[in-house]
This record gives structure tokens, sequence and C-alpha cells, in this order.
């Protein structure tokens, strides 16, 4: 058996979500200690499936999340340069958390991010990464599916790490080369 589960550091508070994979009379015989962990007797977990496919959906599900992350990462970037108009972004993230399609945990989030911090002063530009966006790629790759979104959130995190990064000087250096378009030097 096994048991992939979603929740984070706030999983003991707000809740989390276990998908399951095992034989089904393992499931069946353990049901009772999942419907007293899962945040409702019938919600929040289930079997998905054979052993190993509940953290087959869990690492899928963390590829979903990173696609998620960098859709609101940049929505609200784009705000955040449209400087003439001086958004709040953190009112707007608590207007959208209430009634909006994109309403969800993560916005909520990202709204108490705001409010503590609306400038994101002191931080840093650098996303890490556990695995799972990866290994999600991995296997969309592996079982011929196109998954754009994923890999190039996955990709973004990658290149936050990058200081000084050498592949927008080289692209910066062929522009000037066959067009010359103007650098920027130190």
């Amino acid at each position: 058996m096994d048991v992939g589960t979603s929740g984070g550091v706030w999983g003991l508070k707000e809740g989390y979500s276990m998908m399951i994979g095992g034989d089904k009379e393992a499931v069946e015989y353990l049901t009772p200690i999942f419907e007293t962990l899962a945040p409702a007797k019938d919600k929040g977990w289930g079997h998905v499936g054979p052993a190993g496919a509940g953290h087959f959906v869990k690492m899928v599900h963390n590829g979903i999340e990173y696609g998620m992350m960098q859709a609101f990462a940049e929505g609200f970037t784009i705000m955040e340069k449209k400087e003439e108009l001086n958004l709040d972004l953190a009112q707007i993230s608590e207007i959208w958390r209430h009634g909006s399609v994109v309403r969800s945990w993560l916005l909520d989030l990202t709204a108490d991010a705001l409010s503590k911090n609306p400038t994101l002063d002191g931080l840093e530009a650098y996303v890490s990464d556990s695995g799972e966006g990866r290994w999600t790629v991995f296997e969309a790759i592996d079982l011929n599916v196109s998954a754009p979104v994923i890999t190039e959130s996955l990709i973004r995190r990658i290149r936050s790490r990058e200081e000084n990064n050498f592949t927008d000087r080289m692209l910066a250096i062929m522009r000037n080369a066959f067009g010359g378009h103007a650098l920027k030097k130190d």
C-alpha cells in the first residue's frame, strides 16, 4: 500500500487529502483509519488504484500545483508592473478569494502572504522544487503526453536559481550580432 498525502505543513490545521494505492481488500480493512484521518469520513480520501497509484496521483497533483502557482505568479506580476494603475495586490487577492472562479486555498495563502509583505521585500527570486514536478514531466514525456504548463513551470523554477543568467546574456549578444540591438552592460 501507499498513501500520497497533500496538505503540506498546514495539513493538521486545514486538513489534508489521501490518495491511496493498494489491494482493494487491504484498503477496505484499513478504511476506519482513513476515515478517521481524513477531513471527513467520505471526503478527502480515496482508493485510486493498485500499489504505487497513490504516490503516482500525488506526483501528478504536485505537477498541477506547479502550473497553478506559476499562473498566479505571472498574473500578479502583470498587475504589479502596471504601475500607473497603482493596484493593491493584497486587496485584489482578497476580492478573488470570494466568488471568483480562481478562488482556492493556494489563493488564500497568496492573499495572506501579500497582506504581510505586499512588495515581497527581502525575498530572493529563488524557487526550489522537491522533485514531483520533474517526475511528472518525465512521465508525460514517457507517455507521449503534451504537458507544456507543468513543464514550463518547472523550467521557470530551475531558471530562478541562475544568477547572472548565461542563457539570457547569450540571447542578448546574438540579437546584437544579427540586428545591432543595444546591449546593457554592468
